[in-house]
């Protein structure tokens, strides 16, 4: 099967998750051409700050790795040269990779065109096709149909028996349901509270919301705007929250905590 237009297929390796502040550490695209001819573009990438341990055990590349790596301004031409007018294809890039993309080119001093581009998210195809409920957890672990579904104690007999099965698959053999409580998502480690109001990146606390969003860290926030937290003070913020910020505005202010040695599903 070949495209009727030059297609990118696109993965980017990044130093985390916000889209908004997170950098490129590695980029690889594939291009394929109607004719099936394909070329190949890849990239390690210097991202000017330090790659977490944890990222780095997930994308396999260390801060070593990338040391004397160009940062991504001095290949971004190259790059998009490369990108042309061609479309985009890949896994979560839509909501993702191409929001990075353009912001790393627009921080590299380059206009990245996204008009009259299509995009081809398998990601976002498979959750529209594949159902990823209670029915088919059950189905894919322990190869049942559930039937009562959205009956209480049926679903709940399916969750039981889900988690039986992921401790069998995923854990040591032998070990019981407790198991699984090794298992979590990084994701945990970059947020400071529950709600995700604030959020951790590069070893600095930033809010995600308002009109210091991803710019200005609390640190920055107390010295050029202690008024925007004494407003948070009069709100309805989590009491994490509230307490972070009355003893910032005192000149206590939280540290980052290195994740711990969770296991990734």
């Amino acid at each position: 099967m070949k495209p009727s237009k030059t297609l990118i297929v696109l993965d980017l390796e990044t130093t985390g998750t916000w889209k908004e502040k997170d950098k490129i550490v590695e980029i690889g695209m594939i291009k394929c051409f109607p004719d099936n001819r394909r070329e190949t573009y890849v990239k390690r990438i210097n991202p000017g700050i330090l790659i977490p341990a944890y990222v780095s055990e997930i994308i396999g590349i260390t801060n070593d790795d990338v040391k004397d790596a160009p940062s991504f301004k001095d290949v971004a031409q190259e790059a998009l040269s490369f990108i042309a007018d061609a479309d985009f294809g890949g896994f979560n890039i839509e909501r993702f990779d191409l929001n990075v993309l353009e912001r790393e080119f627009s921080d590299a001093g380059l206009k990245f065109e996204m008009e009259n581009r299509k995009i081809y998210d398998a990601q976002k195809i498979y959750h529209l096709h594949e159902r990823r409920d209670l029915s088919a957890a059950y189905k894919f672990y322990c190869n049942k149909e559930l039937n009562n579904a959205h009956s209480a104690l049926a679903d709940s007999e399916a969750a039981l028996g889900i988690l039986y099965a992921q401790a069998k698959k995923y854990a040591k053999a032998g070990a019981s349901i407790e198991a699984l409580s090794e298992f979590d998502y990084e994701k945990s480690s970059e947020f400071f509270d529950g709600e995700g109001k604030f959020r951790w990146w590069d070893g600095k606390l930033y809010p995600t919301f308002g009109k210091h969003a991803a710019k200005l860290n609390i640190n920055e926030i107390v010295l050029k705007d202690p008024e925007y937290l004494r407003w948070m003070q009069t709100k309805d913020f989590s009491e994490e929250v509230l307490r972070m910020v009355k003893d910032a505005l005192l000149g206590h202010f939280p540290e980052y905590q290195k994740p711990g040695n969770k296991r990734k599903v």
